[in-house]
């Protein structure tokens, strides 16, 4: 049923993009909360992505969300051909009011264009820029993606990103400000048991191996993983029964396989150490339990593929401080809420000497966590993106 408090006609609201859960990542994780909120407003929302794995279900309800998934017959880098993708963007645009596309995606293009055809507002959810390891083939791919994102771009109706920040600092954002509206990301997270959060700290000892730095993410080359590598020597002279808690998938991340390698060894020594411990890739309810464990959090990214750190605004739920890298967009959650400090990018000296600051003064960096709440509530932000939508389809009549 619809919540108390609509003000807008309810829509039919088609999402797409590349990957969609249970697959792991900022970008999903945003668009799995948006569309849920919407439905709670009493939208009917359809996300339209890939079958990445071949043993999820190509038509499924999840949250009351229905969920298509296109058959693809290959992958390219961290994209897949999906043939049929075309045709069953075609339906989808015809039966829906708005299309919201999540980029980057190879296929916005020809969804916005379908949409646009059709007199549908075409919504691009911008969420990064795309900076794939060096190497030849790399290269090619990241020039047809930034094709297809400039294509995506010229033919939307409007383009959503999280910060100003980040948007003034980025090369294909910058192109398009005269059609651009910042809407921060929704952000919520379950409320764990005492017991559970205390059964965590016993498995993971984090009452007796204190200070503990926290780091969720994928494992990945963008994400500064050596660099907090390369700052925990400092942090331990002085504590030096500090412990990383690594959540989020490290083992067999697509296009990933050589940088995990590279720092194995060196991680695998902070392991038997006890400094170490990966987590693994936990559903919500688990990492729920791991935020009330940390001293801080650390989002030592080293390019414009992350744009803000959703990890960052979880923690700060918890009253966890960051030490983010001051990347636009990336440093405003620090900058915003007062909760954390700002290092320098790449330097593992500034992440040591930042996460060190933070831990020494904890009472400085408190917040107001209620405020943060509140902020970055989903129903709020499908609010936001309810009167962009209505001011967009009285645009197109």
């Amino acid at each position: 049923m619809p919540v108390t408090g609509i003000i807008f006609p309810l829509m039919k609201i088609l999402t797409v993009l590349t990957y969609y859960r249970p697959h792991t990542s900022g970008l999903t994780i945003y668009a799995e909360r948006l569309a849920r909120a919407f439905v709670k407003r009493g939208h009917q929302v359809t996300v339209m992505t890939n079958q990445y794995d071949p043993s999820l279900p190509l038509e499924e309800m999840m949250d009351g969300v229905k969920i298509i998934r296109v058959p693809v017959i290959a992958r390219v880098s961290k994209g897949v051909l999906a043939p049929s993708f075309g045709w069953v963007a075609t339906k989808l645009a015809w039966q829906h009011d708005v299309v919201q596309l999540h980029l980057p995606q190879f296929d916005a293009p020809g969804v916005a264009f379908r949409a646009r055809l059709f007199g549908k507002p075409a919504v691009l959810t911008y969420h990064c820029d795309v900076q794939l390891p060096l190497g030849w083939f790399n290269r090619v791919v990241n020039f047809v993606l930034d094709f297809q994102n400039n294509m995506a771009g010229l033919l939307a109706s409007h383009i959503v990103t999280y910060t100003r920040d980040y948007a003034d600092h980025s090369p294909y954002l910058s192109r398009f400000a005269s059609k651009l509206t910042p809407i921060l990301p929704p952000v919520e997270m379950p409320v764990p048991t005492p017991e559970a959060v205390s059964a965590f700290a016993d498995r993971h000892r984090t009452k007796e191996r204190k200070p503990v730095i926290g780091m969720v993410t994928r494992f990945a080359s963008e994400k500064g993983v050596e660099i907090l590598l390369e700052a925990l020597p400092a942090i331990l002279k002085k504590y030096p029964n500090a412990q990383v808690l690594y959540a989020g998938q490290h083992e067999n991340v697509m296009g990933e396989q050589a940088y995990f390698n590279r720092l194995a060894p060196q991680i695998r020594e902070y392991e038997i150490s006890g400094h170490w411990t990966f987590l693994g890739n936990l559903d919500p309810l688990q990492l729920a339990t791991v935020y009330p464990n940390l001293d801080v959090i650390t989002v030592p990214s080293l390019n414009s593929t992350e744009a803000f750190g959703l990890v960052q605004i979880e923690a700060m739920m918890n009253g966890v401080p960051s030490v983010p890298s001051a990347l636009p967009g990336v440093r405003q959650p620090v900058k915003m809420h007062g909760m954390g400090e700002v290092s320098e990018i790449g330097n593992s000296e500034s992440l040591a000497e930042s996460i060190l600051k933070v831990l020494d003064n904890p009472e400085k960096y408190k917040g107001d966590v209620p405020a943060i709440h509140t902020a970055y509530n989903p129903d709020s932000i499908a609010q936001e993106y309810e009167k962009l939508f209505a001011r967009l389809m009285k645009r197109e009549k």
